[in-house]
């Protein structure tokens, strides 16, 4: 989920700094949009770091018949 999360915020980023012209007054769209993009990045590279720290620890499993 975290990948995915970390993509669409990139997404979103680029789209606010390279498709939209829109000048607002109270807001630099720019600025906010390189913010989603370095945060949809940092959550892109941290949910690689969780994936990968999952799939090296295995659990084992025990099982006892008691009679």
């Amino acid at each position: 989920m975290t990948i995915g999360t970390g993509v669409v915020l990139f997404v979103i980023g680029a789209i606010l700094v390279f498709a939209l012209n829109i000048q607002l007054d109270w807001v630099d769209l720019d600025m906010v949009g390189y913010i989603l993009m370095a945060a949809g990045a940092l959550v892109f590279i941290i949910g690689l770091v969780l994936l990968v720290a999952r799939r090296g620890r295995s659990d084992t499993v025990v099982e006892r018949d008691v009679i």
